[in-house]
């Protein structure tokens, strides 16, 4: 939580950098920070380029988050960069508390996406891009203590995202599909793939609708296989997501992530911070 609280601290200061911060693009249209690093939702990456660097830009963004279910809590800290609104880079440390078992699993993610067409707004069919996360535990005793192959891993993803002006009741609509590889189990948490492992096409689904510019409500999916035999089932939320201005957006939602390593109906909530320079 202290690097929540510093995280804070930072995206409110950022206005102090109004001559330096990159505004290229129109308000929200990034999205936010997903809870691997990348830009997008909260458990989705959509395929706009997180920051609000236009093609003679870069941006720098600083994120922090919280997902607090039934049994089980996982605090997200991270970094993107954009650069020129072509390619993004991002880093992400999990930190995943099991209580009971008094133990806390931590992961690094290392992601990079490339913008092969398009733009949410301006293109006439929507953006795609293409992004890969490599995934590493710190350290794989509980992955390998439940059966998972390997304690680390790569997705990879191809994501397709679409803004429409005005498009429902004079409501701007917005919606993404992400086609995900992964063997990953609990987004690499348990490690990756397993006694029921086979090469998996995951897919994964945002829409939201902006009940003003600055506000946006949806829904996301994300579908997850069940490689090691403990009912992993998919994740679904609702979210509301406040974007006041081009330097900081806050996102809440109610999370519903099924069953986690046999702990059944694990609900909760969602929170994430992120900051834009």
């Amino acid at each position: 939580m202290n690097k929540f609280k510093l995280l804070l601290l930072t995206v409110i200061a950022l206005p102090a950098f109004d001559t330096f911060a990159s505004k290229g693009k129109l308000l929200a249209t990034p999205g936010v920070s997903q809870v691997e690093g990348s830009g997008g939702g909260g458990i989705v990456p959509w395929a706009q380029l997180a920051g609000y660097a236009s093609e003679d830009e870069f941006s720098i963004n600083g994120f922090c988050s919280r997902a607090n279910v039934t049994d089980y809590s996982l605090d997200v800290c991270g970094a993107q960069v954009n650069l020129f609104n072509r390619v993004e880079l991002s880093y992400a440390q999990q930190n995943f508390a099991v209580p009971a078992l008094d133990t806390e699993i931590e992961q690094a993610i290392s992601g990079v996406k490339v913008r092969l067409y398009g733009d949410i707004v301006y293109s006439d069919w929507p953006q795609l891009t293409l992004g890969a996360q490599h995934k590493s535990l710190d350290d794989g005793t509980v992955a390998t203590f439940v059966g998972a192959e390997d304690t680390s891993g790569t997705d990879i993803y191809l994501a397709a995202s679409k803004l429409h002006l005005g498009a429902v009741a004079g409501y701007n609509w917005f919606w993404n599909i992400t086609t995900r590889y992964s063997e990953a189990n609990q987004l690499g948490l348990l490690g990756y793939g397993g006694a029921n492992s086979s090469e998996a096409l995951l897919f994964e689904a945002s829409t939201a609708i902006f009940l003003t510019r600055e506000i946006a409500v949806g829904i996301e999916y994300r579908q997850k296989s069940n490689n090691l035999g403990l009912g992993e089932q998919d994740w679904q939320d609702v979210f509301v997501a406040w974007v006041p201005n081009k330097y900081i957006s806050i996102t809440a939602a109610y999370l519903d992530l099924g069953r986690i390593a046999g702990a059944e109906d694990q609900t909760g909530w969602y929170l994430s911070a992120t900051g834009y320079w």
